[in-house]
């Protein structure tokens, strides 16, 4: 996947990763209670430094854990930054830095794709997938003649897409790392733009190189979690069940501690009994699954055609009796909706047991569908700030933009309620069947446990709450007291956001 160089130049190749504005997504505030930065390091950008000429030095700064300095910028020949939208500003902020300092920069990734032509001071895009435009562009820029602009609308196979260069990053101030199995998506709901940026067709790499990546990170020490930030990692149900997972339940049975595992899936994955149980044999403990809404007419509307016609709380709770916490994605101001849908989102959330429900206005990306049709209607203001739980939308919803607010305030700030959050997490607890997953014991998180104590019983004005849930789950179910207090420290964050941008 190298592309050779062939000058005897080597070149500095300075990667930047912008900053996360403080959301749901980001846990900035749970992160703090384990001494952790960030999330994950960036995927993208460790897997496009594994694509550069080896000859080449390379460094990471993710503007998640560390700061950009002079020194670095003097260092470099080149900044290659990649971004989602929800970075946009740091970006800019980052390009601007660039520009002052003479350093050409060099910009991929899902928010260039979408919108390179709002960055006029980017010197060279390389925008779509790596693997089909990075070759062409290291060619031209080797022989002096590099375009502005490398794009396709090809979707490449991955069975060459190497394993990241994870050594870049520092990766003690991280909670989790991401690697990726498929790409693209069969389904077709109107607001993703997925399908836009990898098609409707799963591409995968083969079990092989999962287990080279996971090897890789087990050889630097890592044992912590895992995510596959496939967009739908039962995509190519077939292929996961006879190949990948069979190969991870091998690799696992090889005495490797450690390591759960975490991804996102479509609500369908509960109609399948051995799919569930594969998943949760192979390590796999939590998904991320696009609930949306429980107003089926909104359901027709946005194409959510795997959510429509079932018992919606009922397939969640059949995936956490298998083993598998499930987090859920929401969304409120489809032109179905009418001012009910807010109580019946809070009454749905709280009856299933999602602790970690993420509920955002709908929004229209470019690429999508709902985007052609709001552009059609008149109906598209602002920007897309790729950032789903803001309370900030890019449309003109049809029940008025100020009664839909109002609305998603109402249920931000009844679902993180200490009162009604610790109660989620009390159903969810009586209902979840954990997998079997040895876990190294790390210092840290009874560290974390100390300052929840602190935090949230001595300070917090969930006291109550949270000495109700702590005694419980030390008693009744003691398996799952590090989970209970984890939650714990979820709702600090998910309180602190939802006061800083929301309510």
């Amino acid at each position: 996947m190298n592309y050779k160089w062939h000058k005897e130049a080597t070149l500095k190749i300075l990667l930047v990763y912008p900053e996360f504005p403080d959301t749901f997504w980001s846990f900035k505030h749970a992160l703090k209670f384990i001494h952790k930065k960030a999330g994950a390091p960036p995927l993208g950008l460790l897997t496009v430094a594994a694509m550069l000429p080896p000859e080449w030095e390379k460094r990471l700064v993710d503007l998640n854990v560390t700061q950009l300095t002079e020194e670095e910028l003097d260092w470099a020949d080149y900044v290659f930054i990649s971004a989602m939208i929800v970075q946009r500003e740091s970006a800019r902020a980052v390009i601007k830095r660039c520009k002052t300092a003479g350093v050409k920069v060099v910009a991929g990734g899902p928010l260039f794709t979408m919108e390179h032509e709002q960055f006029p001071d980017v010197d060279y895009f390389v925008l779509n997938e790596a693997e089909e435009t990075l070759a062409p562009f290291l060619r031209d820029l080797e022989q002096g003649r590099a375009r502005r602009v490398y794009a396709s609308d090809v979707f490449p196979d991955i069975h060459q897409t190497p394993v990241p260069l994870w050594d870049l990053a520092d990766l003690k101030f991280y909670d989790t790392i991401s690697i990726q199995f498929s790409r693209g998506c069969p389904f077709n709901c109107d607001f993703c733009n997925v399908t836009a940026l990898l098609g409707h067709r799963p591409r995968t790499k083969s079990p092989a190189q999962i287990i080279a990546e996971l090897d890789s990170l087990y050889a630097l020490g890592w044992r912590k979690s895992i995510f596959f930030v496939d967009d739908n990692f039962i995509g190519n149900k077939k292929q996961i069940k006879s190949d990948l997972l069979p190969a991870l339940i091998e690799w696992r049975s090889k005495g490797k501690a450690g390591m759960p595992f975490s991804t996102e899936a479509s609500i369908n994955l509960a109609d399948d009994p051995e799919l569930m149980r594969l998943m949760t044999q192979a390590g796999f403990n939590t998904v991320f699954v696009g609930i949306e809404t429980p107003n089926e007419d909104s359901l027709i509307e946005c194409s959510k055609n795997q959510n429509k016609g079932r018992d919606l709380v009922e397939s969640v709770k059949l995936l956490q009796r298998a083993g598998l916490q499930v987090q859920g994605g929401f969304i409120v101001g489809f032109d179905s909706d009418s001012p009910s849908i807010f109580q019946q989102q809070i009454d749905f959330i709280q009856k299933s047991g999602i602790v970690t429900a993420m509920v955002g206005l709908l929004q229209a990306p470019l690429g999508t569908r709902l985007y052609e049709r709001m552009q059609k209607e008149g109906r598209l203001v602002n920007d897309f700030s790729g950032d789903n739980v803001d309370g900030s939308t890019n449309i003109i919803p049809r029940m008025g933009l100020e009664p839909l607010r109002e609305g998603y305030r109402e249920i931000l700030s009844h679902i993180y309620a200490p009162k009604y959050y610790y109660e989620r997490v009390l159903t969810f607890l009586r209902e979840y069947q954990p997998p079997k997953i040895r876990v190294p014991f790390e210092p840290q998180y009874i560290l974390a446990l100390w300052r929840s104590i602190y935090q949230l019983g001595i300070r917090g004005v969930e006291r109550a709450q949270y000495w109700r849930l702590f005694f419980w789950a030390l008693f009744r179910r003691p398996r799952l007291f590090p989970l209970a207090i984890t939650f714990a420290i979820y709702g600090f964050h998910f309180r602190q956001v939802t006061k800083l941008h929301v309510v």
